[in-house]
């Protein structure tokens, strides 16, 4: 893969912002401060990325690290739930094919945030978990008091 400014073309493919009517996507690979500079981030999620996020995490950290090592009962992922939070990965599963086959395949899913933070790093790996995306409720985003 060639490089561009340090970076694989590759990783650009998950750095993009998309809006819909009900929720805010974010492709895993930007940086919190890569998000910041983004012209299309809600100025609401800036200002608690501002207040909020950046009191734990460094601008520099990837969505997809700050997700893929989550844990549980942190002021982070306390914030992330109440802005109800879900994570969209790949992970590989094993499938049969039409003659009785194993054949390890990967599959799309999304968990929330509370369901992805229950399962275990060993296991994160182990089935080779892949974020894809965070997806940020608009709703979570409007009763969020910052």
């Amino acid at each position: 893969m060639t490089e561009q400014n340090g970076q694989s073309l590759q990783d650009n493919d998950f750095k993009y912002i998309m809006l819909d009517s009900s929720n805010v996507c974010l492709g895993a690979r930007l940086s919190f401060a890569e998000l910041m500079e983004h012209e299309l981030l809600p100025f609401k999620l800036k200002a608690i990325i501002t207040h909020y996020v950046y009191k734990e995490a460094d601008p520099e950290t990837t969505l997809e690290s700050q997700f893929y090592y989550m844990e549980k009962n942190t002021f982070l992922y306390d914030t992330f739930v109440q802005l109800r939070t879900r994570v969209k990965v790949n992970e590989m599963v094993e499938k049969k094919t039409l003659f009785g086959k194993r054949k390890m395949k990967y599959k799309e899913t999304v968990y929330s945030l509370k369901e992805f933070a229950e399962i275990n790093l060993a296991k994160k790996k182990a089935s080779g978990i892949i974020i894809c995306e965070i997806v940020i409720s608009k709703l979570g985003m409007m009763t969020f008091s910052v």
